[in-house]
């Protein structure tokens, strides 16, 4: 038997099973890393490339077209990604400080009212008024409608992440509370001050999924938004990626220029992805840590 780098002995089969166990995962990490690989080597491919040989590992035939076409506009891009970063930011700060809120007061046992708000609470998980009355709300008595808060105000709450939190909070020490208040702490205080440094992991992982819902919302755009300095890059690519798909489809000459253009469709939608995805992507190995830990003690706690 050999000794780990813990200086602890382990047997062969020990070893072997490591030698498996590393192996499957190193397998499980090329499958799941293959279709970005494919999907950012497809955007640096050639549109004749790709619908003569399909999606390969390694373009035989360079080319930035897709990318040309992306950022045609340029001002136009970084302007959404402005948006869609600010919006970012702004919305999961607002958001965590909601659902924290929210969760913390309703596992507060001495919170008299926190049994009916709780079921009021889940109660729109299961219905909701629609979406004729919710775009009359947003729009004709919120006025909403072509405004920055628009995108944040919308998916500001979601119950499914309050009820993740409240659930997560009961694992906050009732006995620092108590002492908390004993020594003349206030409610802000001490949920600022004691419960929120002891939630980090929730607040890491419920953070990530709300950053993501704000980094790809784009319907809400799609409903409220026509204001063009308002568009969230998603929301822009998709106009883009339709304007491309009936310019390359029709059969009407607009312009000299419009009918000297190429349309790169399959390897922009490719290019649009990467654009899209690459930064959020680049967030989550920082909090990957705290997923698991956040979420099965949101879970398992009943």
């Amino acid at each position: 038997m050999n000794r780990n780098k813990n200086g602890v002995y382990l047997s062969r089969d020990r070893k072997a099973f490591n030698a498996l166990a590393y192996t499957f995962i190193v397998l499980i990490t090329i499958i799941c890393l293959l279709p970005f690989w494919l999907v950012v080597i497809g955007s640096f491919t050639a549109e004749s490339e790709i619908f003569s040989r399909g999606y390969s590992m390694w373009p035989h035939e360079f080319s930035l077209e897709a990318y040309q076409m992306a950022f045609r506009h340029p001002d136009e891009v970084f302007r959404a990604y402005g948006i869609t970063v600010s919006i970012t930011v702004l919305g999961t700060f607002l958001s965590l400080l909601m659902t924290t809120m929210c969760g913390y007061a309703l596992q507060r046992e001495d919170f008299r009212s926190r049994g009916f708000l709780t079921m009021f609470v889940f109660f729109t998980m299961l219905f909701n008024g629609g979406l004729v009355p919710w775009y009359l709300l947003i729009t004709n008595y919120l006025h909403l409608k072509d405004t920055y808060w628009v995108m944040i105000l919308t998916p500001l709450v979601n119950v499914y992440y309050i009820i993740l939190m409240k659930n997560f909070m009961r694992t906050v020490p009732k006995a620092l509370i108590e002492a908390a208040k004993i020594d003349g702490a206030g409610e802000f205080y001490i949920f600022f001050r004691i419960v929120l440094p002891l939630v980090k992991p929730a607040l890491a992982s419920i953070g990530m999924f709300v950053a993501l819902g704000y980094w790809n919302e784009w319907r809400t755009g799609m409903l409220f938004l026509q204001e063009k300095s308002l568009f969230p890059l998603q929301y822009y690519l998709y106009r883009l990626l339709n304007s491309v798909e009936f310019l390359k489809n029709s059969t009407v000459v607009m312009s000299a220029e419009i009918s000297s253009l190429s349309f790169p469709s399959e390897s922009l939608k490719l290019a649009m992805t990467v654009i899209a995805t690459g930064p959020i992507i680049c967030l989550y190995p920082f909090l990957q840590k705290y997923f698991v830990k956040g979420i099965t003690i949101g879970a398992v706690k009943g």
